[in-house]
């Protein structure tokens, strides 16, 4: 496509040009050459009509010198308006063709660069990459997953909330992450979603008194400048519920600051 624009944008620029001065320069010649050669020819066929009235000549050689007489006038005309045409240039609707050929060639460039540029694979944040659904030659379809990534700035904990402390937290509410990895050191953090749905508490995480209430899944949400909250680790959530959320304090949610 990038080269079908490039030769229909120079056929433009040759026709929007015009001719130039040494093929007007050529045309001139080859038309006196051609003048030259009928005159030639006419004078030929002038001087054979009297020798074949004193049968000096075949009426053959007369056809003849009248045919090639009658080749050489047209040869001569037709130089005549070859030259005139290099002289007007191109016809306006010529021009407007190419033109439009050039825009239509313009378009089928963007049409095939959004087309490459659609192939391309762009994270939304950086990340990383957990699994990879597709291999490279298989067929993608418009919201089909090809790769699993994860975020590494903010991160977010999921944890669970109890039904009785659903009314008491809200959405930005602050909260505080604690790891086995950095015992006593806090990472401030906030809820950044909060489950509509209650289902039971998982068993992988929690005792068996607990397994038969009605949780609520809840993510908190830190930054992570230094790396040290990694994917799958155990972590501790605090959230405190002795304000009521309407006055609860919004937490900083930047982590590019």
């Amino acid at each position: 496509a990038q080269a079908q624009w490039q030769a229909q944008r120079q056929t433009l620029a040759k026709l929007e040009a015009g001719s130039r001065k040494e093929e007007i320069s050529k045309a001139r010649a080859e038309l006196a050459a051609a003048k030259a050669r009928a005159s030639s020819a006419r004078a030929t066929y002038q001087r054979l009509l009297p020798m074949l009235k004193k049968k000096l000549v075949s009426p053959e050689d007369v056809e003849n010198a009248r045919a090639a007489s009658d080749a050489a006038k047209a040869e001569m005309n037709a130089m005549q308006q070859a030259l005139i045409l290099l002289q007007l240039g191109p016809r306006k609707e010529d021009i407007a063709i190419a033109r439009a050929v050039l825009a239509s060639r313009q378009a089928a460039v963007v049409l095939a660069k959004q087309r490459l540029d659609d192939a391309n694979l762009y994270a939304p944040a950086d990340g990383i990459i957990r699994n990879r659904i597709l291999e490279p030659g298989d067929m993608a379809f418009p919201q089909t997953p090809v790769l699993t990534l994860a975020f590494i700035n903010p991160v977010w904990v999921r944890t669970y909330l109890p039904e009785p402390a659903l009314g008491k937290i809200s959405l930005g509410a602050p909260a505080t992450i604690y790891t086995d990895s950095f015992p006593g050191k806090a990472y401030q953090g906030w809820v950044g979603y909060i489950s509509p749905t209650a289902e039971f508490t998982p068993k992988n995480i929690q005792t068996s008194e607990l397994r038969t209430r009605l949780v609520y899944s809840v993510r908190i949400f830190a930054c992570n400048p230094q790396d040290e909250l990694r994917l799958g680790m155990p972590a501790t959530v605090r959230i405190a519920i002795d304000q009521p959320p309407a006055r609860q304090k919004t937490a900083r949610k930047n982590c590019a600051s």
